[in-house]
């Protein structure tokens, strides 16, 4: 029995783009697609609205689906398709309608200049509070966008995957989230990048000011810690080409940066289970904002 991708539909181009990325993976994972649309009721004084009604309300909140899974049946022929509307408070309601599916993808939309991507409200709540892999596309993402160019410098989408991008912390290493990469570049038949960045240890100051320069200690250190974290995974992985890159600096920098080759990031989450707030983590959030490619936020203990 096939697994299920959940999409989270609410007619928005960035909405529309993740249904079309999900299609994509689902095909790649022989998954079924289900595009779930979530709207609240209509208030009492709205609903006795003649143009606000509730029947008018739930007539066009019901064309949306239909339409888009209409079109993804279309230009992709071999992936089931199917809906689902729920009426209640959406973070909820994809939380829940996500909870036994493979993966969970959400849109979001690209802001002015160099502020990144918009990532909402309901979208940062189910980021924060699911245990099922999210994936974050941005508004106008495109097939070709995640494949390299033709050799006249065309984009398409019939040439082979840029690298899937790993944000790996060697200090705590989560099986979960390398695997997910692996996978996810093995499907794609796609090299993996597996990127740590770090800052120089407090001594650093202290060695400088003795007359000692480290870093090249330091970095060599870094470099080993890596290979050692992939190396049970390149004999698990041994058709996917891995890389490994080590760099001083700050991880979400290094990462955003990477992420302009990239045909996905991957990046962990920490589970915890205190119920206020929203817990994201620094890099992920950061990643998650400001990365060009789509971004996997993969939960793990």
């Amino acid at each position: 029995m096939p697994g299920t991708i959940i999409v989270g539909l609410d007619g928005s181009t960035e909405s529309l783009a993740a249904a079309e990325w999900a299609a994509r993976e689902a095909a790649l994972r022989n998954a079924a697609v289900e595009l779930v649309q979530v709207w609240e009721p209509v208030p009492e004084p709205m609903a006795q609205a003649p143009l606000l009604g509730a029947e008018t309300h739930q007539h066009w909140t019901g064309r949306v689906p239909r339409e888009a899974a209409d079109g993804l049946r279309r230009r992709h022929p071999g992936v089931e398709v199917t809906t689902t509307q729920r009426t209640g408070a959406p973070a909820t309601n994809l939380l829940e309608a996500a909870r036994e599916a493979e993966l969970l993808v959400l849109g979001s939309r690209a802001l002015s200049g160099i502020a990144g991507f918009l990532i909402g409200s309901v979208g940062q709540a189910v980021v924060a509070r699911t245990e099922v892999p999210v994936i974050l596309v941005r508004a106008g993402e495109q097939a070709a966008d995640e494949h390299v160019a033709d050799p006249a410098g065309v984009p398409s989408a019939a040439t082979a995957f840029r690298p899937v991008v790993l944000g790996l912390d060697t200090r705590s290493p989560d099986e979960t989230v390398i695997g997910f990469a692996f996978e996810e570049a093995r499907r794609r038949q796609a090299p993996l990048t597996a990127l740590q960045a770090w800052y120089p240890p407090s001594s650093y100051a202290y060695s400088l000011a003795a007359g000692y320069d480290p870093s090249e200690d330091i970095a060599r250190e870094h470099a080993a810690a890596l290979t050692e974290a992939l190396r049970p995974w390149r004999e698990k992985y041994p058709d996917v080409e891995v890389t490994g890159v080590s760099r001083l600096g700050s991880p979400a920098d290094q990462l955003v940066d990477a992420s302009h080759d990239a045909s996905l990031v991957v990046v962990g989450r920490r589970v915890r289970r205190n119920p206020l707030g929203v817990h994201i983590g620094a890099v992920a959030h950061a990643v998650m904002h400001h990365a060009t490619a789509p971004v996997a936020v993969v939960a793990h203990s």
